[in-house]
């Protein structure tokens, strides 16, 4: 899928530090050493396929606004290539971002859509359920 027009990253760079790259030797919490905060990718026409190949759902899905643009709300949404669950991963400073009623509406809009629907904050994951519920998540 490619940005919806309009949309684009910016200043946002919260995939640079919550996702773990292992072709950059990079972990998730830890802002990549090739980003530079306020100008982006230093290696941008040569970063790995992975990075290429990665946009998040708030540049791919119409019905995220601008107040839902990951770096305002210290969430990203992505799907996860492995498990196609709809994932909210939290900015490791702001853990319960997640929680917050514009993000937790849209998890839980997603949950009623079928989704698998998981919010993660560092190790612990719970899975958002179409009434609201949520329950630890392994």
């Amino acid at each position: 899928m490619s940005a919806i027009p309009g949309k684009s990253c910016g200043s946002c760079n919260m995939c640079c530090q919550i996702l773990d790259i292992v072709e950059l030797k990079k972990d998730a919490g830890i802002l990549c050493k090739n980003c530079v905060s306020g100008t982006g990718c230093k290696i941008y026409s040569t970063r790995p396929q992975v990075c290429q190949d990665f946009e998040c759902e708030w540049l791919t899905e119409r019905s995220l606004g601008p107040q839902l643009k990951p770096d305002k709300v210290g969430t990203l949404f992505m799907i996860c290539p492995d498990s196609e669950q709809y994932q909210a991963v939290t900015d490791p400073k702001r853990p319960t971002a997640w929680r917050n009623p514009l993000v937790f509406k849209h998890l839980v809009a997603k949950a009623k859509e079928g989704h698998i629907v998981v919010a993660k904050s560092g190790v612990t994951s719970w899975r958002v359920y179409e009434s609201g519920a949520t329950a630890l998540w392994t």
